[in-house]
């Protein structure tokens, strides 16, 4: 694939961001037909009941290995991912989880779909969960936290792990949009008492619709089974770490060979994908960094940046809209993707309904929107999310095309940004 060459050329399609979905090739394919030609896309049985499929088993083994922990739980979504990592460590009614006021639709709804209430706290200059809004916003019945790894960059996780830690929090790592991400040498979901990720299409690494669960404490990993499985705890779990919770009610949320199949092959591209991400940005980032008037993202620990977006910071937030009008007319990708929206601004926000009014937690408040949960309660995250120009590099992307984004940038700043 050629990339966009000059300014002067003539404008050619734009490649796809994405990563994984971009990805997709043979590996996959390989794997995927092998459970096809075994007949076995149950996860644990098959059609011989003294050798279980062994696709799941693998990925979490896999998974396991590439993150540096102990155990790993493979489950149909990033979203079940979190409802299960919430009921393993215990969140129901009653309880308070603190979490970024900026993110994913499944960072507030897994809250309230275990019973418990979401607490929304500001961003920093990183978009990631700001460590001082935990000493802020703590109560009595606050018992976790919630930390979104946002779009490849770790958040502050040494200085959140140690405040929360100190006040009998759990930590909850949100990895969903930055698999292969590190911090401080350490990959991320290695800080936290429980971690998701999530192979969604629009993930580093896909199978579609899927998600992993993972920890180093055994209580947490056999609840987190048990959850998942309607309340069973197989043999092959059992296997790794022995019973010792008294069964309850769970849901359903067991992967199925196929899409463990995919995952598995996606997992083994990351690192590639990572590399190339990663040497792309250098390129774009020598020629926009320093331009008057936009700032970069901090990124707190440069060296563990996956490096697929790059978000820059306009100082005059009038300036965003024209900024990005005329980079999408020299077919430069500059929308945010991610689908990610102030919490606050959502449609099940703004009600405070669950699917039955008991379920709600906002059900005793007597007006609504209550304070913490409008618009003007986060004057940080307004401004910062209102003045991003994000840039993604994809998969497809080659040395040409981050030579033209950043010339791009640095035309369109020329124009824009200097009269």
């Amino acid at each position: 694939m050629k990339g966009w060459g000059t300014m002067s050329s003539t404008l050619r399609p734009r490649p796809i961001p994405g990563l994984g979905a971009n990805a997709i090739g043979p590996e996959e394919e390989e794997l995927v037909l092998d459970v096809l030609r075994r007949k076995e896309p149950f996860r644990y049985y098959g059609l011989d009941p003294n050798s279980p499929p062994p696709m799941a088993a693998t990925l979490e083994k896999e998974f396991c290995a590439y993150i540096g922990t102990d155990y790993a739980l493979a489950v149909t979504s990033g979203t079940a991912a979190l409802e299960v990592a919430y009921a393993a460590i215990g969140i129901g009614p009653g309880d308070e989880v603190i979490v970024p006021a900026w993110s994913w639709i499944s960072c507030f709804t897994a809250i309230v779909r275990v019973g418990a209430r979401p607490v929304l706290c500001e961003v920093d200059d990183t978009l990631n969960f700001d460590p001082k809004e935990i000493a802020r916003l703590v109560t009595p019945r606050t018992k976790a936290v919630s930390v979104i790894h946002y779009q490849g960059v770790a958040a502050e996780m040494d200085v959140i792990q140690k405040e929360a830690h100190k006040l009998g929090l759990f930590v909850v790592e949100d990895c969903a949009q930055s698999l292969g991400t590190s911090y401080r040498g350490r990959q991320i979901g290695t800080w936290s008492d429980v971690a998701i990720f999530s192979f969604q299409y629009n993930k580093i690494a896909t199978c579609g619709e899927g998600g992993m669960v993972v920890t180093r404490d055994q209580r947490i990993y056999e609840r987190a089974v048990r959850f998942h499985d309607i309340g069973n705890y197989r043999p092959f779990h059992a296997n790794i770490v022995k019973a010792r919770e008294p069964a309850f009610v769970g849901g359903q949320f067991r992967l199925s060979e196929l899409s463990s199949a995919m995952a598995l092959a996606q997992l083994r591209k990351v690192d590639a994908m990572r590399k190339h991400c990663r040497a792309l940005q250098a390129r774009v980032l020598s020629k926009v960094t320093g331009l008057p008037g936009i700032k970069l993202r901090r990124i707190p620990d440069l060296d563990g940046d996956f490096g697929f977006e790059i978000y820059l910071m306009i100082d005059d937030a009038s300036k965003v809209a024209l900024f990005q009008e005329k980079l999408n007319a020299l077919n430069v990708n500059c929308g945010a993707r991610t689908g990610t929206y102030p919490q606050y601004n959502r449609d099940y926000v703004k009600t405070g309904l669950a699917h039955h009014p008991a379920l709600s937690p906002f059900r005793d408040y007597r007006e609504w929107p209550a304070p913490g949960y409008r618009a003007e309660d986060f004057p940080r995250t307004e401004d910062l999310t209102k003045r991003y120009v994000a840039l993604p590099i994809g998969w497809l992307y080659t040395n040409d095309d981050a030579d033209y984004i950043g010339d791009s940038v640095v035309a369109v700043h020329r124009e824009v940004c200097t009269n």
